[in-house]
């Protein structure tokens, strides 16, 4: 198989003109966030905001020129528009500091129709407030949990700068492409999964700014033949940046879950993840207590290591549901890391009963939100 270069790929997209006898796309410098793998290529075209819709002819251009090298298996373009009162903004351009995706004041985003996924009924954000929490690894269990119970379930990695959905689920390799451009999501453990992380090698830095990681998701969220499914499990980067407004904008999100660990200095971001996913209208289903507790394997002896309890009285005192706890664990980390969720690799210890029970709650919680009428995506306006 020939071997596929930046330079190769750069060398196809500079016979894609921008407009008839004009400039290229390259020499205009519109094409940035090259990355490549296995034959796989993903890249971004960078047009005006005021161009946005009428661009995608020339997306599609520039991904049949790519696609005609040989050696290249599958192509995904995505358009980024950078809006010009963004640029430079720094840490006041936008919400929470998001670089260049955010709506500015007095901007609506989403206009308030039904963006529904054909296929997908519930959409279930998965999130925290800050990073090293065990949320990945409570979205996999409880997506795994789900699937279990006999549920239809996908998981999305929606961290596009550190995936880890495809170790977590042992899965590699790139995903089939159908009708042209579209990827079929690889599946383990009866879930449904698609990750940047099949797209680009491990290690590969992704060095995109905030209106490409926009429209990267939006891509994994609607060009992708995900099948029928009952619930789509969505994993958010930790915090209330870009990923967060770009699910809230794009698809009418059933709920949210929000992950912790009990000690303070977690929980103050906690609330910030809640006032965001409110702030767009986005239900709260609760908080989920994670390394709870720990219970000495030897002794049994139970050690608070981050303090307990603090997650069920945030929610309590915010108004939201208190999920459960799941306890700090070795068995937790080992059967993560190995690409095996503890409640596949030892179904009947409590661990796996935590997870199950929370899963279902979260299950009906869905049901009942989805049973109760169509949700439309909201519309966010920033002041």
């Amino acid at each position: 198989m020939a071997e596929v270069t930046r330079e190769t790929i750069l060398e196809a997209l500079g016979s894609v003109r921008k407009v008839e006898g004009g400039e290229d796309v390259v020499s205009l410098g519109m094409i940035t966030g090259v990355v490549i793998r296995d034959g796989n290529v993903g890249f971004a075209v960078e047009v005006e905001a005021s161009e946005g819709a009428a661009s995608e002819p020339l997306r599609q251009a520039c991904e049949a020129a790519v696609e005609a090298i040989p050696g290249v298996l599958s192509v995904t373009a995505v358009l980024t528009a950078e809006r010009q009162a963004q640029r430079g903004a720094g840490a006041n351009g936008g919400a929470s500091g998001a670089p260049g995706g955010a709506p500015q004041s007095g901007e609506n985003a989403g206009a308030g129709k039904s963006q529904r996924i054909s296929g997908i009924g519930a959409i279930l954000a998965v999130a925290s407030g800050k990073g090293g929490v065990g949320k990945s690894t409570t979205a996999v269990n409880l997506a795994v949990a789900m699937a279990a119970d006999g549920a239809r379930v996908g998981l999305l990695d929606c961290d596009v700068y550190g995936p880890s959905i495809p170790r977590m689920m042992r899965l590699s390799g790139q995903p089939e492409t159908v009708e042209g451009s579209k990827l079929v999501a690889m599946e383990n453990y009866g879930v449904k999964c698609m990750s940047m992380g099949f797209l680009v090698e491990e290690d590969t830095p992704m060095i995109w700014r905030g209106p490409m990681v926009m429209s990267a998701l939006g891509q994994m969220l609607r060009d992708v033949q995900w099948g029928e499914l009952d619930i789509l499990v969505c994993d958010l980067p930790p915090g209330t940046g870009d990923a967060q407004l770009t699910m809230a904008q794009n698809v009418p999100l059933t709920g949210a879950v929000i992950v912790s660990t009990p000690q303070d200095i977690a929980l103050m971001d906690v609330r910030r993840g809640i006032a965001m996913f409110e702030r767009v209208d986005v239900p709260i289903f609760g908080i989920i207590e994670n390394m709870s507790y720990f219970l000495c394997p030897h002794c049994g002896e139970r050690s608070e290591i981050f303090s307990h309890g603090g997650a069920r009285e945030t929610a309590a005192e915010l108004g939201v549901g208190f999920l459960g706890e799941i306890p700090l664990d070795g068995a937790i980390r080992t059967t993560s890391d190995a690409g095996q969720p503890i409640v596949l690799a030892e179904p009947q210890s409590p661990h796996t009963a935590a997870y199950r029970g929370i899963a279902k709650r979260v299950l009906d919680l869905c049901r009942a939100a989805e049973a109760g009428g169509e949700r439309q995506a909201p519309n966010i306006v920033m002041m």
